[in-house]
């Protein structure tokens, strides 16, 4: 049913994403998937890396690492931004059609009363995106 998944990853915060992993792990050893890992970094130095060869080259480990770790085909794929916080959503939506993918596997938090006035990154993957979209609290 599923051929490739899409899981952003945020490789500052990865121990919020234990579920999310979880979940996209299981699914790809169901359906014999590969998971791909997207990572949205900056052009300036971050506390995940230096710059944008240095965070594509720490993705590129923690696909690997995860690959090793539960048996499952994962990849890797970076995308660079000016701006993540603006720029995220729609990242995701365009990447996961550039890289041929058919779910996406997100996590995402608890709605609060600031997702009644803005977009949550998850809110609006599942509203713009073709493809099925599995958030996972």
């Amino acid at each position: 049913m599923y051929q490739k998944m899409l899981v952003p990853v945020d490789l500052a915060h990865v121990d919020k994403l234990e579920k999310a992993i979880q979940t996209a792990v299981d699914l790809a050893l169901h359906y014999k998937a590969e998971i791909c890992f997207l990572g949205v970094g900056v052009n300036t130095p971050s506390d995940v890396a230096h710059n944008p060869k240095e965070f594509e080259q720490k993705l590129s480990e923690f696909a690997k690492s995860c690959s090793a770790k539960f048996g499952v085909t994962a990849t890797a794929s970076a995308h660079i931004s000016h701006d993540p916080a603006v720029d995220l959503s729609k990242a995701l939506v365009a990447k996961a059609d550039e890289l041929s993918a058919d779910l996406i596997v997100m996590a995402t938090h608890v709605p609060g009363v600031a997702d009644h006035i803005f977009a949550s990154h998850g809110g609006y993957v599942a509203s713009h995106s073709d493809l099925s979209v599995f958030l996972v609290r």
